[in-house]
């Protein structure tokens, strides 16, 4: 009886352990909230960091530090609105101040006449 509860404690602890390990290799979704703001129309067809040419019609960011590529879902909590956009650009380099929107994407959550807001987002680092 006592080996039977003993193997039976091993296979449901490892079995556990089998699980957790499972999902560790699942990547954790960051979330923030952050001040955003949006490209001034001047910069329309410049070429950003990342060597594309910045669009406003397009759904991208810029940011210091994520890596190009990454997607980042942007909400604004005062609406509920999202938009999920491509970081193609570094910036904004006011440090109150972690993302720069299109245009774009700015309109489609409601931030666009606001110039400055608080953002919700979130992203996962593979």
């Amino acid at each position: 009886m006592k080996y039977f509860l003993l193997l039976s404690f091993c296979f449901l602890f490892l079995q556990s352990n089998a699980q957790n390990s499972d999902s560790s290799n699942e990547p954790d979704s960051i979330k923030k909230s952050v001040l955003a703001t949006y490209y001034h129309r001047k910069f329309e067809g410049r070429r950003t960091t990342s060597g594309a040419k910045y669009r406003a019609k397009k759904l991208t960011a810029a940011h210091r530090t994520l890596p190009f590529g990454t997607m980042i879902t942007v909400t604004n909590p005062d609406n509920g609105k999202s938009v999920i956009v491509k970081v193609n650009d570094r910036g904004p380099f006011s440090k109150r101040l972690a993302i720069d929107l299109s245009e774009s994407a700015a309109k489609q959550i409601g931030i666009y006449t606001k110039g400055v807001a608080r953002v919700k987002l979130s992203y996962t680092l593979e």
